[in-house]
């Protein structure tokens, strides 16, 4: 059953692209539902800022494990987010 609290759930969760597909579904069926058209515009657009994240530092930040490594992500973080 495809809920606005399964919707927040997920999205709390980091599971941005489930919920977003769930309030979809709940738009498509309550096309009035206003809580779920603010929902899939905030998510729609931090979708979009990440569409550009660097596939290689992704991979480089699930293999980390020293904590060089955590510096070096940490640094390339912060720069991008500038």
């Amino acid at each position: 059953m495809q809920t606005l609290t399964l919707a927040n759930i997920y999205e709390l969760q980091g599971l941005k692209e489930e919920a977003l597909e769930i309030y979809k579904e709940i738009l498509k069926k309550d096309p009035s539902n206003s809580e779920a058209k603010i929902a899939i515009r905030r998510l729609s657009g931090v979708r979009k800022k990440f569409l550009k994240v660097n596939t290689q530092m992704k991979e480089f930040f699930v293999k980390m494990d020293t904590d060089v490594e955590f510096k070096e992500f940490e640094r390339w973080l912060l720069k991008a987010w500038n």
